[in-house]
């Protein structure tokens, strides 16, 4: 029994050395190779920048330095640079943070940004390397460029459209949507912003101050930290205005004092749509107003709302500009120009004292709703998720922390007890179902502007979205009426009708006055960036009779709730009879 003991113990202690031996082999050949690595990295990052002046970081983090914990969950590949050697950690790719870590972690986010900012402004030149040297204006873009010149946001020179695309601008992306809205200049900052206007800045830079690559494109030059690189359009505004739409709006009783109404005018024999329209745009206005050989300009006021239109025949002509009208009536057309009283937007400046919830099921037209509400009351949204498409396009909120109560209200498509309390109210957004779930499947599988292919609706993806989907939409309105403190309903279709009336409860609601002019704005520009071109139509029905008596069952479900509430029930016209 001893000697077969003494054996045992002897192999144990072989195998703990054999253990200890083949730990310590590899942790060596680990810390080999993760030094090999490094040495590569090393080597090619000395070839592309000095050691002491860049450093590649995620593509995520913004102009100023500033990115948010949730993008580090989900790096994206596309290096920029970042001055000074304050390199971020990320955290591993599945793990989860609580709250506090968040706020930690913004904390220091925050204090890297102002030291990079520090470096920034004190005079330290990041880009003047030998590879940003090589970099040019002029090459392959069409149009004329004008020089480096100062950009202040909040009294911009440039005051036509802007266009934000923080992962894929380009100098000719710039350009030609400038050009088709019929302006002379572009101007790009912070290589991803494009500023559109006719009258050249006065204010000209030193030609070293636009230093920011384009973020899509490498080798050229977008502006720079309050700098815009401008560019003439002259050329390629003659080629796109042979294929510029100008859009017919209606025939309009004219105001009795059209001088008065509209700041711009011009008298010419012989005048068309075409001449007026082109006068307009020179003058930056969205609305181009023809009356006999009158040419008048402006924007919708309260004056001249464009909500109640005249019979087309009482406007005799419409090809014609100088055989219509009558006096009394005119004839009114939506030039490229875009209307831009109601596009600038800003973070709230103190705390908002009230956490209000922008709610809904996915495909309800949350991210058209936060475009009108970002455009009627000028302060951007949150959200409670990050989604790098809208961020890219200027929902600038989507990288704000969701709880930094910095903007008016906050996207969110939870339903669980706990999320629906944190929030003091909520503005509650419904959708019919069949549209909502359709919506919804084709940002699932093509994007917020694309359309599944039928292969997608005819696979057995389509019933199985279905079937778990349908029950979150009636599930969602249902938790929210039990736990939401207070309430708003919005029906998605009410306000796509009555969009006035309806983003005036939504506004007055989140406790922001607006004037009509800027809700006139809004609904100039109505559509916003999200809006998928036409209606895709299928050659089949994407609803079975089965899934049609399931959803149905539902809105019958909703609707009763909802009135149990006193609120107005769902609109008729998608309620089950």
């Amino acid at each position: 029994m001893a000697k077969a003991f003494f054996r045992l113990q002897k192999f144990l202690r072989r195998t703990q050395f054999l253990l200890f031996f083949l730990t310590a082999a590899y942790l060596m050949a680990g810390s080999l190779l993760l030094l090999q690595r490094t040495r590569l990295v090393l080597q090619q990052g000395s070839r592309r920048t000095p050691s002491n002046q860049a450093l590649p970081v995620p593509e995520e983090v913004s102009r100023v330095g500033m990115t948010d914990p949730r993008t580090l969950q989900n790096p994206r590949p596309g290096p920029r640079l970042l001055v000074g050697t304050d390199v971020l950690q990320e955290p591993a790719l599945d793990q989860r943070h609580s709250p506090h870590w968040l706020m930690s972690r913004n904390s220091e986010l925050r204090q890297l940004r102002r030291r990079w900012f520090h470096r920034f402004t004190s005079g330290q030149e990041p880009l003047q390397t030998a590879g940003f040297k090589a970099m040019k204006h002029t090459a392959e873009h069409k149009g004329t460029y004008m020089g480096c010149f100062t950009h202040d946001s909040r009294e911009r020179t440039l005051k036509g459209a802007v266009f934000y695309d923080l992962r894929k601008m380009t100098v000719a992306h710039c350009q030609e949507a400038c050009a088709e809205r019929a302006y002379s200049y572009a101007g790009l900052a912070y290589g991803a912003e494009c500023y559109c206007g006719n009258t050249l800045p006065a204010a000209a830079a030193k030609p070293e101050e636009c230093n920011s690559e384009c973020r899509g494109e490498r080798g050229s030059l977008c502006g720079g930290a309050s700098r815009l690189s401008v560019y003439s359009l002259e050329r390629l505004r003659a080629a796109a205005g042979r294929g510029r739409n100008v859009i017919y709006r209606g025939c309009f009783r004219a105001p009795e004092n059209l001088t008065d109404t509209f700041p711009a005018s011009l008298i010419q024999p012989n005048l068309t749509v075409e001449m007026c329209s082109e006068f307009c745009s020179k003058k930056e206005f969205p609305l181009a107003v023809v009356r006999g050989q009158e040419c008048y300009c402006g924007y919708p006021t309260g004056r001249f709302p464009l909500r109640e239109g005249a019979d087309g025949l009482r406007c005799s002509g419409t090809r014609n500009a100088s055989s219509a009208a009558g006096g009394q009536y005119c004839l009114v057309y939506q030039t490229p120009v875009q209307d831009t009283r109601c596009t600038d937007r800003k973070f709230l400046t103190t705390k908002s004292k009230v956490f209000v919830a922008l709610s809904s099921f996915p495909g309800a037209g949350n991210t058209w709703a936060r475009h009108l509400i970002e455009h009627a009351t000028g302060y951007y949204t949150g959200s409670y998720y990050f989604d790098g498409a809208l961020y890219n396009k200027g929902f600038k909120g989507e990288k704000d922390h969701w709880r930094s109560r910095r903007t008016i209200c906050v996207k969110t498509h939870e339903s669980g007890k706990t999320e629906i309390e944190m929030f003091d109210s909520a503005i509650l957004l419904i959708r019919n179902p069949y549209k909502s779930l359709m919506a919804e499947f084709n940002r699932k599988y093509a994007g917020h502007l694309g359309y599944a292919t039928d292969r997608n609706w005819k696979s057995k993806e389509w019933p199985d979205f279905v079937n778990s989907y349908a029950s979150w939409w009636a599930s969602h309105v249902l938790e929210w009426l039990k736990y939401g403190k207070r309430l708003l309903v919005v029906h998605y279709e009410e306000l796509k009708q009555s969009l006035i009336p309806k983003l005036k409860e939504m506004v007055e609601f989140l406790n922001v006055t607006v004037t009509e002019d800027r809700l006139l704005c809004v609904e100039n520009n109505r559509d916003g960036n999200f809006k998928r071109s036409g209606a895709k139509q299928k050659n089949f029905e994407p609803f079975t009779q089965e899934m049609k008596d399931l959803i149905n069952r539902y809105i019958l479900t909703v609707d009763e709730a909802l009135r149990e509430r006193n609120f107005s029930g769902l609109p008729r016209e998608y309620v089950p009879r």
